[in-house]
């Protein structure tokens, strides 16, 4: 064991205050990405966890949310048929409504607009994501039957079994959701035929206009080449996307708005100062609490440089520790967020530019308490 890591695992409190400041830096920047991309990671959820391969969207599209949703010609959807590699294409159709909850008793009246998401109850149907449970499936055959997140209960004023109304037509809460939780629009689940029973002329033939284009491939490992190649002749009328491309497309056309993007600029900016001053005043700090200790190893002999990689090598570890803390305080927050019906996400990329962010801010703090060691001086062990 280094010394560097031996004196932080001995004098741990004198660097307590240093990990919690990298920990809760870490955490500033982690909460508010991980919020905002739960929140998009909420809204097509549907999408994401489906069995689609390749999502055909308006050839301008940039990604799903800001208007990527916005409809394709129905001719499209023939046309998608047509390469070998294809075996479903179906539309992902989506609207909105006014719900009213039906209250019993002095129960309270809930009216709010709603959003409505679609799938098709078929056993391995293209838009039936992966994660529903059978009974799912199967109580979503039933017309007029929807489906809720288990936190959107209280939020909507029903629980399992009880029934309410989108614009005026009655509609049956008959399963529960988990991790579907939408905090920024409440949103129900029901089938397409069910969308058509309540009067949103879902697959009309009047209607020339279709959503968002779900496609199943016989080899899902190709996804890469047929969207190529439906790009390709596509004609410029459609844009293909493999589903984990249109995920981060998305991640990142949320984090593109200016408002967000000025808020986690603000964090990482914040999260840099309250670091960097509250970690290199805690090093320097502790240095010259061990001052004589090192006045020491320079009589046996230990040369400056040396002293120095010890700090250097002493900040690095203060930091590994921080990075621990920061993870369990994300772990935390997380499972708060989720218990309140806020999930949330963490793109890779996030978590390694702030583990670089948090590393980075160790050293320079030890390299700004380098000076501290010039007190140590071996003639002052005799004073």
């Amino acid at each position: 064991m280094s010394l560097a890591l031996a004196t932080l695992i001995y004098e741990w409190r004198r660097y307590m205050a240093a990990v919690i400041a990298l920990a809760f830096s870490g955490l500033l920047i982690l909460a508010q990405v991980g919020m905002f991309s739960g929140i998009v990671r909420s809204v097509t959820a549907t999408i994401d966890r489906s069995r689609a391969d390749v999502i055909i969207l308006a050839p301008k599209a940039e990604a799903l949310i800001n208007g990527g949703n916005v409809g394709l010609p129905r001719r499209i959807q023939p046309q998608i048929y047509m390469h070998p590699e294809v075996v479903e294409v179906a539309s992902f159709e989506g609207n909105g409504g006014m719900w009213m909850n039906q209250p019993k008793g002095e129960a309270k009246r809930v009216t709010q607009f709603v959003a409505i998401r679609m799938v098709d109850p078929r056993p391995g149907a293209v838009t039936l994501p992966v994660d529903y449970p059978e009974s799912v499936r199967i109580a979503l055959l039933e017309p007029y039957a929807v489906a809720i997140d288990e936190t959107a209960q209280a939020r909507l004023g029903v629980k399992l079994g009880d029934n309410a109304s989108i614009n005026g037509k009655t509609v049956k809460v008959r399963a529960l959701l988990t991790g579907y939780a939408d905090i920024n629009q409440a949103s129900v689940v029901m089938s397409r035929d069910s969308m058509r029973l309540l009067g949103f002329g879902v697959g009309a033939a009047g209607n020339a206009r279709t959503g968002p284009l779900m496609v199943s491939l016989k080899d899902p490992a190709k996804a890469d080449l047929v969207r190529d190649q439906l790009n390709a002749r596509s004609g410029g009328a459609y844009r293909a996307w493999t589903r984990p491309e249109l995920a981060r497309a998305n991640e990142e056309a949320l984090m593109s708005e200016q408002i967000i993007g000025v808020m986690l600029g603000f964090s990482v900016f914040l999260g840099f100062l309250i670091g960097l001053g509250i970690t290199s005043q805690t090093l320097r700090g502790a240095i010259l609490a061990n001052i004589k200790e090192f006045a020491s190893l320079r009589a046996l002999g230990v040369s400056m440089p040396s002293l120095r990689m010890v700090v250097l090598e002493l900040s690095f570890w203060v930091g590994v520790v921080g990075l621990l803390a920061t993870t369990v305080f994300t772990a935390g927050v997380t499972l708060l967020g989720r218990s309140a019906g806020l999930p949330m996400n963490y793109p890779p990329a996030a978590v390694i530019g702030v583990t670089v962010l948090l590393l980075f801010i160790a050293l320079v703090s030890g390299l700004m308490a380098l000076g501290v060691l010039k007190k140590s001086q071996p003639a002052d062990l005799l004073r």
